[in-house]
């Protein structure tokens, strides 16, 4: 063999042998592609998790906020395993290092390696996921599509035919995935039959621990009709214990094993969580209580109530010596409305079925309404009407009511003898309670000391970050006119109802965001008593209503004929806006019946509109489209710099200028107040340190983008930071509005 022939054919062989190197390192890559595994644990789905980043494993350590079933989720879908069953943390002797992995990140569907932190805790994580079913698309982790894989005969996700599958195969797939009882088993409730399919009957005898435990049939299936895929719901493990009822008692969450849980900043609202997966009514009252010592609790993660998971899903082992005592309506609730004490009306009655009833109209009167309100703990009746909060419901209830107005629960009142068969559509019951809410001590019932009445109790309200723009809620509420100003007062230690400011901005009641507490300081309000804006862009700005108590108690829009310059600059002082900057007739939508009958004659000296003189004749008609709309100007300014459009922001609220703070404010919020001084683009923004603390007013960042004006979103402070703002001047604002037009 010649020297160029050996050479080849070393060359060949290095070839191969490189190649098959590459093979093999390939085939060891792919035997560990997922980084992410359970050790320690009776099977790969079960066990400590642990994670490979950086080339480096280490257990996960427990999160600063806890992991729930749902970050649970995510790891059991990277092992290929099932559904997650429980998730505990498990306490080291000594510290030692991990991989933190953020909890929003991974429910922002990120991968879990993409959201680690490396750290040191002696708390590591133990999972557990069921091993060959889950349940899929539900939602919650105990409902949906029913899906099995059986690694003995292959490595898929199968989904089940509901001719193959019955109440007892549900029993043991429930118990199975750590959930309750079945309560719900029907085909194509979570979508249609999946490739591929399960082939055999299962025939469980319902005491099995897995369903793959069970005995199935001999014979496979090889078809199954579209919509009979197996969709499953199992009731939720929570209960309430110690009451009077099984809707009433301390919240009890099962996650492997039953526990007392708490959570912070309950109220109403999250309560109707559990009353809800409780098949309870309404929620009607919601406190915590305080044992001797601490115990092992389920903590309720808040976020993840509000997501629309259910409890079970959302909680976090952890001790306290606080737990939560829940009261629910057991068998009247109001549903689709607005608030806890609005909706359609529906009515349980244990004797006669399990399921909610719609109520006719026909058999429904105002004396049945005042018990309905008080046993879900609301106001006095306040609307009355069929169909408000949707058509008649099939089931429906099927006899009328006869209250005499004093009983404590309406199932308690009598009923009449016949049955109703039918009910017309658009005649089931739609009922609103009042909010028992007042303002106490001020000049007139528009203003004052904000109190709340919640479990038969009037107390001050007192919440954080109030500005004009969550007392607008309680005005509206009140009937009274726009907010005028909000502030805080000190007052001696005592109890109050403390308003969660996030629960008040989704739009709910006040009453459905409280929780008892003690402060020294309460919350005073006024509201405008007899005018406000409506429809605008900020509280300063939309179509001008109107009510005189004297002549009536409807708000009246007003003719732009019967309203000028003058009257105008009163309802804006009257407001505690700036002066009007636009006045102009259907600018925020038609004319409103009723309408006001006669003209002003304000002198724009008075400090109310219905202090003015008006006309002695009364017009009875008025245009389309000369409603007034008025504009105030904002109370905003920059001072100190070289020109109007450069300097220290300040703005006017409750009467008095003070410098703007503004977390996180960047050329972005500061091109928001460019353009309302109407100064053009924003330039720069900066923080200017004072020489000692002042009042200024704070303006929280999130505010600005909203259709809100700065005022709007004002709160008082002090601090010795201040916002110096320049903007590009008005020859660039005038150019720009050239080139519009």
């Amino acid at each position: 063999m010649d020297k160029e022939t050996l050479y080849l054919d070393m060359d060949h062989m290095l070839v191969l042998l490189l190649l098959l190197l590459s093979s093999g390192l390939q085939i060891e890559g792919e035997q560990n592609t997922e980084p992410v595994r359970l050790v320690g644990g009776d099977n790969r789905c079960a066990g400590t998790l642990e994670l490979k980043h950086q080339g480096d494993w280490r257990p996960v350590g427990d999160s600063l906020s806890g992991w729930t079933l749902k970050e649970a989720a995510v790891a059991c879908g990277e092992l290929d395993c099932g559904s997650p069953v429980s998730v505990l943390r498990k306490e080291e002797s000594s510290d030692r290092r991990v991989w933190r992995v953020r909890s929003n990140c991974v429910q922002s569907g990120s991968a879990l390696r993409d959201c680690v932190t490396s750290d040191s805790s002696s708390y590591i994580l133990d999972l557990a996921c069921s091993d060959s079913v889950r349940l899929v698309n539900g939602t919650s982790l105990c409902s949906g599509r029913l899906e099995v894989k059986s690694d003995q005969s292959n490595q898929w996700w199968s989904s089940v035919c509901e001719a193959d599958f019955d109440k007892q195969d549900a029993e043991v797939v429930c118990r199975e995935l750590g959930c309750g009882a079945p309560s719900v088993l029907q085909g194509a409730l979570y979508g249609e039959v999946e490739s591929p399919m399960w082939t055999k009957e299962f025939q469980c005898g319902g005491n099995e621990s897995a369903l793959l435990d069970c005995r199935s049939s001999g014979s496979a299936r090889n078809t199954c009709s579209p919509g009979k895929a197996v969709g499953l719901t199992c009731s939720e493990s929570v209960r309430l214990v110690g009451g009077d009822g099984r809707c009433a008692g301390t919240l009890e969450v099962k996650q492997g094993k039953w526990r007392p849980a708490f959570g912070y900043g309950w109220t109403l609202k999250k309560a109707a969580v559990a009353c809800r997966e409780l098949d309870c009514g309404s929620a009607v009252s919601v406190g915590r209580r305080k044992e001797s010592k601490d115990r092992p609790v389920w903590w309720i993660r808040s976020a993840c109530i509000h997501s629309g998971s259910a409890l079970r899903d959302c909680v976090t082992s952890d001790s306290s010596s606080y737990i939560l005592d829940l009261t629910c309506s057991d068998s009247v609730r109001l549903v689709d409305g607005t608030s806890l004490c609005s909706g359609r009306l529906e009515v349980k009655s244990d004797q006669s079925n399990q399921w909610w009833l719609s109520v006719c109209e026909a058999d429904f009167d105002q004396q049945d309404a005042e018990v309905v309100c008080r046993e879900l703990g609301c106001g006095a009746p306040s609307v009355l009407q069929g169909a408000l909060y949707g058509e008649v419901e099939s089931p429906m209830w099927t006899k009328e009511f006869q209250c005499g107005g004093h009983e404590s629960a309406l199932l308690d009142c009598r009923s009449s003898g016949s049955a109703r068969n039918t009910c017309s559509p658009g005649k089931a019951v739609g009922l609103t309670c009042s909010e028992s809410v007042r303002l106490e001590g001020g000049g007139s019932r528009c203003a004052g000391t904000l109190e709340l009445k919640y479990q038969g109790e009037w107390r001050p309200a007192f919440g954080s970050d109030w500005t004009l723009k969550k007392a607008a809620d309680v005005c509206r509420e009140l009937d009274c006119g726009s907010a005028v100003s909000v502030g805080r007062r000190e007052s001696s230690d005592r109890p109050v109802w403390d308003i969660w400011s996030y629960c008040v901005r989704s739009g709910s009641a006040l009453r459905d965001c409280v929780t008892s507490e003690s402060s020294s300081y309460i919350l005073d309000l006024t509201c405008s008593d007899s005018v406000r804006l409506v429809g605008g862009s900020s509280l300063c700005s939309g179509r001008l209503e109107v009510k005189s108590d004297q002549s009536n108690q409807w708000w009246s829009s007003v003719c732009e004929a019967d309203f000028d310059q003058q009257d105008a600059e009163v309802v804006c002082r009257e407001l505690g806006c700036g002066a009007p900057s636009v006045l102009q007739g259907a600018l925020y939508g038609e004319v409103e019946a009723p309408m006001w009958t006669k003209e002003f004659q304000c002198g724009g000296h008075e400090s109310a509109l219905l202090d003015c003189r008006s006309s002695g004749s009364a017009r009875n008609t008025c245009s389309p489209g000369k409603a007034v709309g008025l504009t105030c100007s904002e109370p905003v300014r920059l001072v100190g710099g070289d020109s109007r459009c450069a300097g220290t922001l300040e703005l006017k609220h409750n009467g008095e200028w003070r410098p703007v703070i503004g977390s996180d404010w960047t050329l972005k919020e500061a091109a928001v107040t460019c353009r309302r001084l109407d100064c053009g683009s924003a330039v720069s923004v900066e923080w200017r340190k004072e020489l000692s603390d002042r009042s200024v007013w704070m303006i929280s960042y999130d505010c600005l983008p909203s259709r809100f004006a700065l005022r709007d979103c004002a709160k008082s402070r002090s601090s010795s930071d201040i916002l110096h703002l320049t903007c590009s001047g008005l020859q660039e604002a005038e150019a720009g509005q050239t080139g519009e037009h």
